[in-house]
């Protein structure tokens, strides 16, 4: 079997090479090649010889993700791409370019187990978890087809990376490594529906992250019928959890919540959102939500989201309204692959 290269830290890429008899200073060099210059092929590495090419060929994979489809919005330059793995699977991602710079949704598992209601990447099933070097192939794609460097990552495609944990752990080590592409972690979201237990193994890594959870409704009642999750872990007890990271890790925790006409978005959901989150270091992103045909939901119009982020607003609650980006291209995760899906 041979060994997933880019999915190494230089330490373990370092003893690889040792292992194989080969002079130190090549580990940096294919280091800088993978992680860098971002190359999916042993080929593309000029500066080494074919001897070595071949050595690293017989004993190592690269994983790339090859653009299938790629999406320019006219009204903002956001760029979604259709990436084909090696297994014959897709994955999305979405650039967004902001004054600061340009930030990337990744996708951490092919399709999701979450099933949440509203979203189009549970729509083809779960198939896989992503391997780190699966999360960062989707990073090194976008910057070289579009010759730009990434600024800043969200964890917030398709699949739940808190499901995928070990590997999402070891991308973030990869992704911020200051030898790689060194992305720091303050520039770096990562969104979870609801793992609790997760939760608290993230608050012991002490990551300077930011904590992005989708909460999409002020109770149980409301969030079991959207969200599968809830069944298993709570509305209060995921708040609670939440509150801990908060005080525990002094950053402030994103509750992104999508504004579904009829379904959470009233004035008393409103009110009780802003009881349940009263005192705690959070902000919340009010969401126009995306319209899946296959789900039959509408969003929330203007009028019922300012109402709603007024009221939160007056209770002393943090919230911003989503800018709705790249919306002729369908930018949302899922939508892209399922259209792949339906047409096998």
């Amino acid at each position: 079997m041979k060994k997933d290269i880019a999915s190494m830290t230089l330490g373990e890429l370092s003893q690889e090479i040792a292992a194989l008899g080969l002079p130190k200073f090549r580990s940096g060099q294919i280091y800088n090649w993978l992680h860098v210059k971002g190359v999916a092929a042993f080929g593309d590495m000029t500066n080494i010889s074919n001897d070595l090419k071949r050595i690293l060929n017989d004993n190592f994979v690269i994983f790339p993700c090859s653009i299938e489809k790629k999406l320019i919005s006219e009204y903002d330059n956001t760029v979604k791409y259709l990436f084909r793995l090696h297994d014959g699977e897709y994955i999305e991602s979405v650039v967004m370019d902001y004054k600061y710079g340009h930030t990337i949704c990744i996708s951490t598992q092919v399709g999701c187990k979450m099933g949440c209601i509203f979203c189009a990447s549970t729509l083809g099933g779960f198939v896989r978890n992503l391997a780190p070097s699966e999360m960062l192939a989707q990073i090194y794609s976008a910057q070289n087809d579009l010759g730009i460097k990434i600024a800043r990552v969200v964890l917030m495609g398709m699949g739940e990376p808190l499901d995928n944990y070990d590997n999402v752990m070891r991308f973030l080590e990869l992704v911020s490594c200051e030898n790689g592409v060194n992305i720091g972690m303050r520039k770096i979201s990562l969104s979870t529906s609801g793992i609790v237990p997760r939760i608290y193994d993230l608050l012991e890594k002490h990551l300077q992250l930011t904590l992005s959870v989708s909460l999409h409704a002020p109770n149980d009642e409301i969030r079991s019928r959207i969200m599968p999750v809830n069944s298993k872990w709570g509305t209060d007890e995921l708040l609670r959890a939440c509150r801990i990271y908060a005080d525990k890790t002094s950053r402030r925790i994103s509750f992104e919540y999508a504004m579904l006409d009829g379904v959470n978005d009233s004035d008393a959901c409103a009110a009780e959102l802003a009881r349940k989150l009263k005192g705690m270091l959070c902000h919340v992103n009010l969401i126009p939500a995306n319209e899946v045909p296959e789900r039959g939901h509408r969003r929330s119009n203007g009028e019922r989201m300012a109402s709603f982020a007024e009221i939160l607003e007056s209770n002393g609650i943090t919230v911003t309204v989503r800018r709705s980006l790249g919306s002729d291209i369908n930018a949302s995760c899922g939508q892209l692959r399922r259209s792949v899906q339906k047409s096998l």
